[in-house]
């Protein structure tokens, strides 16, 4: 059987599950997920400067989510994940004097370019409340060029068994829109052993084994907390 017929259903069980392609549930909306590197020693220093931007956006028009998250075991790393209504959206917020200030305040401590990968929501859930202890897993997958429709369908179907786990809060599929064989899996989880006990249900395992040959890198998840 090839993955197609996978990709059917799975695109049919998400529909009953809350998980849809986002060009069903939200047309237009762009996503963004951006990482950020700065010096060990401001780790602590650029938590503010974040937390300004986050405060920000989210009182800008057309934003519908915007989160800044610390990585779990490198906190000198960040991670900032946007929902905008539309591109236009976006746009208006990277120009305003708010992002404008972020970045003249950032240039300092970065120890390498801010990586932002503008995306669409490829399969988008519903999230579920969540509490300080959740742990946020943004994991970034390539897929090799012939095999992507192959591997994106094994990712559909992995969201959806994941999203039935009653651990997990959040599990969403984002295609970078100039490179659309990368993708981004963000899953929000209620807490580490949750993530833990994931990483090893069935579902995983058969996605992991049938992800090798169609992977073009190493499977790159890295574990964050929300900053408050």
């Amino acid at each position: 059987m090839t993955m197609l017929r996978p990709l059917a259903i799975a695109i049919a069980a998400g529909l009953i599950a809350g998980i849809s392609p986002a060009n069903a549930q939200n047309a237009g909306a762009t996503y963004v997920v951006s990482y950020i590197e700065v010096a060990p020693s401001a780790r602590t220093v650029v938590v503010p400067v974040l937390r300004a931007l986050r405060d920000a956006a989210r009182k800008e028009a057309g934003n519908s989510n915007f989160d800044v998250l610390q990585r779990i075991g490198q906190p000198q790393h960040f991670a900032i994940r946007e929902v905008w209504k539309d591109a236009k959206a976006r746009d208006v917020h990277a120009a305003a004097a708010p992002a404008a200030q972020f970045r003249d305040k950032m240039k300092s401590y970065l120890a390498a370019p801010i990586d932002e990968r503008p995306s669409t929501g490829y399969a988008v859930g519903q999230p579920k409340a969540s509490g300080s202890g959740a742990v946020y897993a943004l994991t970034h997958v390539d897929l090799i060029g012939a095999k992507k429709d192959d591997g994106i369908a094994a990712l559909k179907q992995l969201s959806v068994d994941s999203m039935k786990e009653p651990g997990n809060l959040r599990y969403d599929l984002w295609q970078q829109g100039n490179r659309p064989n990368h993708l981004t899996v963000i899953e929000v989880w209620r807490s580490k052993a949750a993530l833990e006990k994931h990483d090893v249900a069935e579902h995983t395992r058969k996605f992991r084994d049938a992800l090798l040959p169609m992977s073009g890198s190493l499977y790159d998840q890295r574990l964050y907390r929300a900053i408050d």
